[in-house]
């Protein structure tokens, strides 16, 4: 696939994809332009707090762990139900790490924590699946999003929401959240860092919510028998969540990458 953005050029998927102009894509007959607009969409997740160390071998050489105490990083782990979204309705789970680039200045703890609850401690997606090609072929495409094709079931009831995420037929795990709130989140720009042709990206994006609702631990998760599983095992998981957050109706708009 050949892809323009912000005036560099590369070959990703032969086939796939051709360029029409910077920014804008086709994948599958379809095409898509950045910025890529979330309209409505349900998210529950949780943050834990992991060994530095191990969350540094699974990060690339450019970026580091954005530690919140001496050793310790945060991981989180979410479930997204996409209903209205330029890349169709879909559901999507996202492992990621707190980061900050190698090259910064090393922050302070404090500075730090009071970034991620503020929204604006920046990620590194260590793995992105989703339930649709499209989706699939869009986000890597444009993003360098680690997307892969997977069974994802999504459970509601009243006052819970359960994802369960199963890759080649065997359970990686299963995650929940409480339900309700009744608190609004305002815009805030965020930014996520990728890899692209082993060149790391950042992606800035918008995002919005209401119905949201916040709390200490609050999250249960299990863990199956997939390699993947094991990846969440080395980092201490599952233990109780350092909080957990469930976002009703969420939105949000995602800008074209830069590379750092």
């Amino acid at each position: 696939m050949l892809q323009v953005a912000n005036g560099w050029t590369w070959l990703l998927c032969p086939g796939i994809c051709c360029v029409v102009s910077a920014a804008t894509y086709v994948f599958e007959g379809r095409r898509v332009e950045t910025p890529v607009a979330v309209r409505d969409a349900s998210s529950a997740s949780a943050a834990f707090v992991v060994p530095s160390a191990v969350a540094e071998r699974m990060l690339p050489p450019d970026l580091r762990p954005a530690e919140v105490a001496p050793g310790r990083s945060l991981f989180s782990i979410a479930a997204v139900e996409y209903r209205d979204n330029d890349l169709g309705d879909y559901n999507e789970v996202s492992l990621a790490f707190f980061v900050r680039l190698r090259s910064e200045r090393r922050a302070g703890w404090i500075k730090n924590v009071l970034g991620f609850f503020a929204g604006s401690l920046p990620t590194y997606i260590h793995r992105l699946p989703v339930n649709q090609t499209f989706t699939c072929a869009a986000g890597r495409g444009i993003w360098g999003f680690p997307k892969t094709v997977e069974r994802i079931e999504i459970d509601r009831s009243d006052d819970r929401f359960r994802c369960t995420l199963t890759c080649d037929g065997r359970e990686v795990l299963s995650f929940g959240v409480r339900r309700g709130g009744g608190t609004k989140l305002r815009d805030k720009r965020m930014l996520t860092y990728t890899r692209i042709d082993d060149v790391t990206h950042v992606t800035q994006f918008t995002s919005g919510a209401h119905g949201v609702g916040v709390h200490l631990r609050g999250a249960e998760l299990e863990l199956g028998d997939h390699p993947i599983a094991d990846e969440l095992r080395a980092l201490g998981l599952p233990k109780h969540a350092l909080l957990s957050v469930w976002m009703e109706h969420m939105h949000g708009r995602f800008d074209a990458p830069v590379p750092v």
